[in-house]
């Protein structure tokens, strides 16, 4: 009975060493409820950091439209404040250069009405220039956007420097006028020594 207990035990060891291996590779998986615990406080946990990240993407989108209208502001300030410099340095230039254009002596008197038309032409298209810039910036019936004030604003400061050069110009072709008809009076009047 020893040899048949001793065989008996001997083939029980053999099974329980050789299939227990063999059962579990083959068995149910064994799951372990923390990690589904774990993985679903994750899963949480990024929803919200998502969350957060849409709210930071979205305050972001927002202070960049806002720096894009100061921009744009910063944008039609410039322009009006260049448009303003060109209109006072036109005041000024036609109010001494006309003064000093007129008061020669060498001026015709049927030219003084002329002259002073041709600068006042340029002076009113000035004024009417700021007036619509005026409208532009403190109305808002036109319906402009910023980019489309701002592209008028620029058209109005080229055109207010084209006056200038216009002014300019005129002043110089006065002022060439006066010195040839100075010079031709001085050749006109001097005293002959032979």
């Amino acid at each position: 009975m020893k040899k048949s207990k001793v065989t008996t035990l001997s083939i029980a060891l053999i099974f329980a060493f050789l299939l227990p291996g063999g059962a579990t590779a083959q068995g149910m998986p064994v799951y372990d409820n923390t990690n589904f615990i774990t993985l679903g406080k994750q899963i949480i946990e990024s929803a919200k950091q998502t969350s957060e990240l849409l709210k930071t993407v979205e305050f972001l989108r927002e202070q960049k439209e806002r720096i894009e209208k100061v921009n744009d502001v910063i944008k039609q300030l410039k322009a009006v404040r260049e448009l303003t410099r060109n209109n006072e340095r036109l005041f000024d230039m036609v109010r001494n250069d006309l003064r000093e254009i007129l008061d020669s002596p060498h001026i015709r008197p049927e030219e003084v009405e002329r002259i002073s038309n041709a600068f006042n032409a340029i002076i009113e298209h000035s004024l009417e220039d700021l007036e619509f810039v005026e409208q532009i910036l403190s109305s808002d019936f036109l319906k402009m956007t910023d980019a489309e004030r701002i592209a008028v604003l620029k058209e109005k400061q080229i055109r207010s420097k084209e006056m200038v050069g216009e002014i300019q110009r005129k002043a110089k072709r006065y002022r060439d006028i006066i010195s040839f008809r100075a010079m031709q009076a001085t050749i006109n009047n001097r005293k002959t020594n032979y």
